[in-house]
């Protein structure tokens, strides 16, 4: 019985050899791995590994998670400036690498509070850490040192990053309550973010600022694409626009003076002898060059025929500059 067995076994594993074989010998080495077990496993893997970065990138701060704060003030209008609260940080951090995957630490150094975020990279099997320093602000003294040492460090992780990229933001006094009490400019208005949109490169490009009473007084427009000049294109050989067609019919003479101008360039490269009068030397490069000729010893007509030229009117100033630097590396005649 065990005989039988053995005898089934060995005809399977040769089928299976078989197949295997001829799977292999029918594609090529990239289609194998592709379809094999291997290649998916690792492609499979490749795209767990790019959606798990995905899932680990910081999102944009939304319209409700941002706060305006009042950074000066006058008689004229007031500027506000954008941030994030700390409970803000604590919640997207939660978001992206869950509550279990950072921690945070503070420590004094030179009599200043740092704040350490550590985030877990379960690729390297180990805390990756970034540190700031927390400063007193003036205009919110409530803020302690840890709050914001916090929220700097998560400024280094990505969170709320973009407010960076916030426009300057004045409102006139004509939309604002400004008082003078004490010599001082004050407001009881209360402003919020009503919308927010960012780029591609994760910037702000639009931004609406309302006050109490849900009154628009700010507000950035999303910035036009501008259309591409066609002639600083590469490719001029595709069908021009209907403004360039409506310019032409409009400038016909414009049009022919140009093909006229540019037929002239290319018969000045092609013929020599019809350079126009600007580009040729001047009647004192002439004489330095003459100079220069006698004092190495060179026959202007070696310099003529090195560049391609019949006659001395034809040096362009081109030509003069590399003639004359080489002479000036030729020793004088006499000390040849």
């Amino acid at each position: 019985m065990s005989e039988i067995k053995d005898e089934l076994a060995r005809r399977a594993s040769n089928i299976k050899s078989r197949d295997v074989g001829e799977r292999m010998g029918a594609g090529s080495i990239g289609e194998r791995m592709g379809t094999g077990s291997i290649g998916e496993k690792m492609e499979a893997g490749n795209v767990g590994y790019e959606a798990d970065r995905q899932k680990m990138t910081v999102r944009l701060l939304r319209a409700d998670e941002i706060e305006c704060r009042v950074a000066t003030i006058n008689e004229k209008g007031l500027s506000l400036l954008l941030f994030k609260d700390a409970r803000v940080d604590q919640k997207i951090l939660d978001e992206t690498f869950t509550p279990f995957g950072w921690k945070r630490s503070h420590q004094i150094i030179d009599g200043n509070l740092y704040c350490t975020v550590e985030i877990w990279d379960s690729e390297k099997c180990q805390w990756i850490a970034k540190q700031d320093v927390g400063t007193t602000s003036y205009s919110e003294k409530e803020k302690g040192q840890a709050s914001d040492s916090f929220k700097r460090a998560c400024f280094n992780w990505g969170v709320g990053r973009e407010l960076y990229t916030a426009p300057f933001i004045w409102i006139g006094a004509g939309h604002a309550a400004i008082q003078k009490k004490d010599n001082k400019f004050t407001t009881s208005d209360r402003f919020s973010v009503q919308s927010i949109s960012y780029n591609e490169q994760r910037e702000i490009n639009a931004l609406v600022i309302v006050n109490g009473k849900g009154f628009k007084v700010f507000e950035m427009k999303p910035k036009q694409k501008v259309r591409q000049d066609t002639g600083n294109q590469q490719n001029t050989g595709g069908k021009p626009d209907e403004g360039q067609k409506a310019e032409c019919k409009e400038n016909p003479s414009q049009e022919k003076g140009s093909r006229e101008k540019a037929g002239q360039e290319l018969g000045n490269r092609q013929n020599p002898s019809q350079k126009p009068e600007e580009s040729r030397i001047t009647d004192m490069q002439k004489t330095v060059l003459e100079q220069e000729l006698k004092r190495t010893g060179v026959s202007i007509e070696n310099v003529l025929a090195r560049y391609k030229i019949h006659k001395l009117e034809q040096m362009t100033p081109e030509i003069y500059t590399k003639a004359l630097n080489g002479l000036k590396k030729t020793k004088t005649k006499e000390a040849a």
